[in-house]
């Protein structure tokens, strides 16, 4: 296969998909998504049976397990997918909105209209329910787009993509709105992030070895997040039952996601009593927990059996693994000074009964998610009422935190005149 020629072919088809998909009006766009939720529902055996080819290739290829968990398509994860698509149907269609429309004193009338973004590249690595995800968000949004899934999900997202074309086609949409690169070659990453006429925004979903790569490569301007370094502060005037709860699944609910605790803050003043119960509930899925000395001290005397000597580099590392950092701070000023010192922006949680404490964290705290007696787990679109994500961002400029539908939109501005000239 000539790759360049392959994705250039891709990228053409999609510019003129992407003309028929904004015309469509929100019901057509609608009854697509509902027509593929159907067939995901309709064909879960034929899926779950292409997703068992990719777990055992896998598997034979010594995929780690943070990655297997990633790609496993459980029942959970296939009704997750469809309640997701019904979710974006219920949701408002932004395209078409016009907003802030006023009178100007020459008589013209100026405001914005909500309009797509055209063609979305979208890369991204194990996760099967992406492919699903990120078309329903687009086809809503009124845009086209490319996915490129991970090598080790090419049977699944090679399934999953008949579907779609399936409900684009019946709702009478372009099948070409949505397609699914039919390659594993590394070279069509190359060139769908360097094709700016036919791409208008590449989102990349996967480790930070991907996200380098395109950070160094990429002309085709991008929406991001390099990794999820999340803290969770246990303040001192915490709940002792929601900071062990939250503090717990933070880490253990999942450990390879963006949205996983991989930081542990503590107030002096509440460690020796809180740190001693985390340790019990840790030890049930053995996490190991590398401690800064104060935090060591007090794991140790509780004969913790998973605990390493905490190093700088601790700090500002992603696991995505049963492992932990664990650091014991003065207060409130230390926790947000080293957060907002090692953190990439995505994710934070305090746990606190102090109203200004908390309101200080979600004020001075300088990232896209920031939360009050919260898990970070909750960091992503489904659970914050976007039916769905096409990914995070932790840049600041368009789209910021968990990107849904309005996050795939743009802003024009709209003028209504009568007759008016320019004196």
């Amino acid at each position: 296969m000539d790759i360049k020629h392959y994705m250039e072919q891709l990228g053409q088809q999609a510019r003129k998909a992407s003309r028929a998909m904004a015309r469509a009006d929100s019901a057509t766009r609608n009854r697509a998504l509902t027509l593929i939720a159907d067939a995901i529902e309709r064909d879960a055996d034929l899926l779950r049976a292409a997703n068992q080819l990719d777990m055992d290739a896998a598997a034979a290829n010594g995929l780690a397990p943070a990655m297997l968990d990633r790609l496993a398509l459980s029942d959970k994860a296939i009704a997750t997918m469809v309640e997701g698509l019904r979710q974006i149907v219920a949701l408002p269609d932004p395209i078409g909105e016009i907003s802030g429309l006023k009178f100007r004193p020459t008589g013209i009338q100026v405001g914005q209209m909500r309009v797509p973004l055209g063609v979305i590249g979208i890369i991204y690595e194990s996760r099967p329910n992406v492919t699903v995800d990120a078309a329903g968000l687009c086809i809503k949004s009124g845009n086209a787009t490319i996915l490129r899934g991970g090598s080790e999900a090419i049977h699944c997202n090679r399934a999953l993509a008949k579907l779609v074309k399936e409900g684009l086609l019946g709702a009478g949409l372009p099948e070409d709105g949505v397609q699914v690169v039919d390659t594993t070659d590394r070279a069509a990453v190359g060139a769908l992030i360097t094709m700016p006429q036919y791409v208008d925004v590449i989102v990349p979903r996967g480790g930070k070895g991907l996200i380098a790569r395109l950070i160094e490569e990429a002309t085709v301007p991008m929406i991001k997040h390099l990794d999820g370094i999340c803290h969770v502060y246990i303040d001192a005037k915490a709940d002792m039952k929601k900071a062990l709860d939250i503090a717990f699944n933070a880490k253990c609910h999942r450990y390879g996601t963006c949205n996983t605790m991989e930081t542990l803050l503590v107030a002096r003043a509440i460690a020796p009593a809180v740190l001693p119960e985390l340790a019990k509930l840790y030890a049930t899925k053995q996490v190991e927990l590398r401690a800064d000395p104060e935090a060591m001290a007090i794991l140790a005397a509780a004969g913790y059996p998973h605990l390493v000597a905490a190093v700088e580099e601790d700090w500002s590392t992603e696991y995505l693994a049963a492992i932990l950092s664990v650091k014991i701070v003065a207060g409130i000023d230390e926790a947000m000074e080293h957060i907002n010192h090692y953190s990439s922006k995505h994710t934070e949680a305090i746990v606190t009964e102090d109203h200004t404490d908390a309101m200080r964290f979600l004020r001075e705290v300088d990232s896209a998610s920031v939360m009050i007696n919260a898990s970070t787990r909750f960091a992503d679109g489904f659970e914050y009422g976007l039916g769905a994500e096409i990914g995070i961002s932790n840049d600041k400029l368009h789209a910021r935190g968990p990107v849904g539908l309005e996050g795939l939109t743009s802003l024009k501005y709209v003028v209504f005149g009568h007759g008016e000239t320019r004196q």
